[in-house]
């Protein structure tokens, strides 16, 4: 499968990423036809990138007319190196490239939408409140827009307050970030906030996630869909009543865990092989750790939920009417 790398060499300096670098692999339709695009996100609290959330959405937005791309974009599994703006600034860059060569995609250049899961939700819905404000350093690529057309926000982490999924915004922003009184850390936290930084310009989003989620309180999704409709903003917020968090398109792929090849996983196995090649001193627990491909024997059986599958469908037809 092709991979598109998003960043020209020399460009892209984040620490501990070693071999990796941030990109998106193609799944496009063969039919020569013009599609609208969406650009896919799994989550994975910004310390991985996980498989589940990635193929087997890009391919049931493909059976609904899309071109889609699914994107790997910076973590910090180690909670050593802050993300801060740079997962951000990868998929305002995958934005302007897919914009960029729309002809080659074969994608409408104003129909450039996004689907972000869990703390991927987050860096979807940052771009969402501040696209106006990031700049690219190519001056071709900077003449394109970064904004997304509609965003799909999927059990998003939003906010960093009393509903905080803490352990995304401490990958996020450094792990003490809430042990510090400082401004500047306040700032962080405010900023990344993002329930508080909605703006009259932002692009609709269509928001989903269940009541019972175990992990991302679902007073996220609230959160973000009350912030939207006080600034005027059009969205559909979507919650189903029961299910857990991660359930991605629980479907029998998703159950038997069908996710395709683990390429989501690349900034990990480069992680991995920078320890063993002794290029990075950790203990040994915290390098087994990093082993997400032998599963988890001890995991609860994942259960279809045909209840919650409708979703895809829910926001195309939120996107079609806007």
């Amino acid at each position: 499968m092709e991979k598109i790398t998003l960043w020209n060499e020399g460009e892209y300096t984040f620490p501990l990423a070693f071999e990796f670098e941030p990109n998106m692999r193609p799944y496009l339709l063969d039919d020569g036809e013009v599609h609208p695009c969406m650009i896919v996100l799994p989550g994975g609290g910004y310390a991985v990138v996980v498989p589940p959330e990635g193929e087997i959405v890009a391919k049931r937005f493909n059976e609904l007319g899309y071109n889609c791309f699914v994107m790997t974009y910076t973590t910090n599994q180690l909670m050593r190196e802050p993300v801060m703006d740079q997962a951000m600034n990868d998929l305002a860059r995958a934005i302007r490239i897919v914009r960029m060569n729309a002809d080659k995609y074969r994608v409408n250049p104003d129909k450039v939408y996004v689907c972000g899961f869990s703390a991927a939700g987050h860096v979807c819905a940052s771009v969402c409140d501040y696209w106006d404000e990031i700049e690219d350093g190519d001056p071709v690529l900077n003449d394109y827009s970064c904004r997304p057309d509609a965003a799909i926000l999927s059990y998003p982490v939003i906010t960093s307050g009393e509903f905080a999924h803490k352990d995304s915004f401490r990958f996020l922003l450094g792990a003490d970030i809430y042990d510090r009184t400082d401004d500047e850390a306040k700032a962080l936290l405010d900023r990344y906030s993002l329930e508080k930084n909605v703006k009259e310009t932002n692009p609709p989003c269509f928001i989903w996630q269940t009541e019972t989620d175990d992990l991302v309180p679902v007073q996220n999704s609230y959160l973000y869909a009350e912030a939207l409709k006080e600034k005027g903003v059009p969205y559909e917020h979507i919650t189903f009543p029961e299910g857990p968090h991660g359930l991605s398109i629980p479907n029998d792929d998703w159950v038997n865990g069908r996710f395709g090849e683990p390429y989501t996983l690349e900034q990990t196995f480069a992680l991995v092989k920078a320890i063993k090649e002794g290029k990075l001193d950790v203990p040994q627990e915290v390098a087994d750790s990093l082993d997400f491909t032998t599963g988890n024997p001890d995991a609860p059986k994942l259960l279809p939920r045909p209840e919650v599958c409708v979703w895809p469908e829910l926001a195309d037809k939120f996107i079609k009417s806007l």
